[in-house]
């Protein structure tokens, strides 16, 4: 099942997800999206499945930065433009498969996705 990492490759939990992936012949195509940016429909479909509060990195230093404003009356459209802006916004890593998605990295969802 060949998968595409999307991230930041200096990310300590993208680094944790691609070690996983490699000690356990998982084959995958990575993707930094701070270089070569992400789509409109691929945050969409994103938040279609996970919804955009889980996509968002609200915990990161680029979020916490912004105004209160540009933070406030958060919703879908605004999470895809502030993330579209400011790729760093968008949880790492996320993992594409087999037409599903996984956002971050937990050893115990990978292992279920892929071992069992």
């Amino acid at each position: 099942m060949a998968a595409t990492m999307y991230g930041i490759p200096n990310c300590d939990t993208v680094k944790k997800a691609r070690v996983w992936l490699d000690q356990n012949g998982v084959s995958y195509d990575f993707h930094d999206y701070k270089k070569a940016g992400v789509e409109r429909r691929m945050l969409e479909a994103w938040i279609d499945a996970h919804g955009w509060e889980v996509v968002l990195n609200r915990a990161g230093t680029t979020f916490r930065k912004l105004l209160d404003a540009d933070k406030a009356d958060m919703d879908a459209f605004k999470a895809v433009d502030l993330m579209l802006a400011q790729p760093s916004m968008i949880k790492r890593p996320v993992l594409e498969y087999g037409g599903k998605s996984i956002i971050g990295f937990k050893p115990e969802i990978y292992t279920a996705e892929f071992l069992n």
